[in-house]
């Protein structure tokens, strides 16, 4: 491991507690010093761009990598975006609709768009994910590019449907399960890692000067592929096992801790 010139996080599970929040006195206080060691703090998640960007009010140098790698951007910047071609992103919408216990959104460039048909509660946490959400009535009123889908099926059978999408999707959609009914339709070869490799192009910092930070399936090719991949102890086995280093879970700061203790001493 080179010196850090970038460290990326994921969030949910990573870097946010079970509260949905991080310690914000102790990431004021370490900020700037990674700043000062030219740092650059990325954000890295599967999340909407706009959600991502409200946790962090008053740090305009953090770059968000949103979408699981298809939307890399800051207030200023687009770094990377890559989008379906509507044809493909018809065929997903098409495959998701016909599947009745199954309820999906569309995330796009400017927005994300779920049906008004879907139940409340889909709807009621996909605002918790999504700050800019327009509810549509069917796929084809959207105009926007379309970057990935979410989608929700019953948990219990949330390995049934990642195998059928494999098979529904195959050549031009991937599914990535973040467990409980929990599935994402992604572009292939569009992940954390590569959305890193392309900021980093322009960045001019490579791969192997990253640190990255991560808890889920989503995270692991960003853990593989950056110089250091560090896992959260709550992490499940898969990830732990592709991880070079462990620090405590999320619920005790454990990012916040990692870069205290080894990041910025060692970079000094």
């Amino acid at each position: 491991m080179h010196k850090a010139q970038l460290i990326a996080v994921d969030m949910d599970g990573t870097f946010l507690n079970n509260e949905m929040d991080y310690d914000r006195r102790q990431f004021a206080d370490l900020y700037p010093k990674m700043r000062a060691q030219g740092i650059q703090f990325v954000v890295a998640s599967g999340n909407q761009y706009y959600q991502l960007r409200s946790f962090f009010a008053g740090y305009p140098d953090i770059i968000f990598l949103s979408e699981n790698g298809g939307l890399v951007r800051d207030a200023q910047r687009t770094y990377f975006q890559s989008t379906y071609t509507p044809d493909v992103a018809r065929k997903v919408a098409q495959v998701l609709t016909a599947l009745p216990a199954v309820e999906w959104l569309a995330a796009g460039v400017n927005g994300a768009y779920v049906l008004r048909s879907s139940s409340d509660a889909f709807i009621t946490d996909a605002r918790d994910y999504y700050h800019r959400l327009q509810l549509i009535d069917r796929f084809d009123e959207i105009d926007d590019d379309i970057v990935k889908f979410s989608s929700h099926c019953p948990a219990h059978e949330t390995a049934a449907y990642v195998a059928r999408y494999h098979e529904q999707l195959a050549g031009f959609a991937v599914p990535t399960s973040s467990g409980h009914g929990d599935i994402d339709i992604i572009q292939p070869g569009i992940h954390k890692a590569r959305g890193l490799a392309e900021l980093g192009a322009q960045l001019d910092i490579p791969l192997q000067n990253m640190v990255t930070f991560g808890n889920g399936g989503n995270d692991i090719e960003m853990l593989q592929e950056a110089g250091l991949g560090v896992a959260m102890r709550n992490s499940p086995q898969d990830v732990l096992d592709v991880a070079d280093a462990v620090t405590t879970d999320n619920n005790h700061s454990g990012v916040l801790t990692y870069i205290a203790d080894h990041i910025l001493t060692a970079n000094t």
